[in-house]
């Protein structure tokens, strides 16, 4: 099941929106994977965390205090369509921006889309790959 990322300065995001974020990213996600009606197996295993790091230690090469925003996600082998990941890309972008409540963050939205090798994802003592997913999820 998928995993999301989210690493931002800490001031960057209201008080008490870490449950809203994670929860529109979880969504979108699912989305972008064709998931039409989550059921329990995804729900209970997709996992979101939210990085609240300290402003000064977010850095670009331009500034010592950056405002970016790095949202990275892990998918099982094959769990994105080409079209997925555009949607996906899209849809992080602007919920950060809705969250954070400044429209101009799009530009300093990074949002990487990175997939595990197949059987390179384990949880309970189990390597997943595509077979253990698909058992899984039936």
């Amino acid at each position: 099941m998928p995993m999301i990322d989210v690493y931002a300065p800490a001031d960057l995001f209201p008080a008490g929106s870490d449950r809203t974020l994670a929860a529109q990213l979880t969504a979108a996600l699912l989305r972008a994977e064709g998931v039409a009606e989550p059921g329990p197996a995804h729900l209970d295993n997709t996992g979101a965390y939210v990085h609240r790091m300290p402003p000064e230690t977010v850095h670009t090469a331009g500034t010592a205090a950056a405002r970016t925003v790095r949202v990275q996600v892990l998918t099982p082998p094959g769990a994105l369509t080409r079209e997925g990941q555009r949607s996906l890309v899209a849809d992080a972008t602007r919920i950060v921006a809705e969250v954070s409540g400044d429209p101009s963050q799009p530009a300093r939205t990074w949002v990487l889309l990175t997939e595990a090798a197949e059987g390179g994802w384990g949880i309970a003592g189990t390597a997943f790959g595509r077979e253990e997913f698909a058992a899984l999820l039936r």
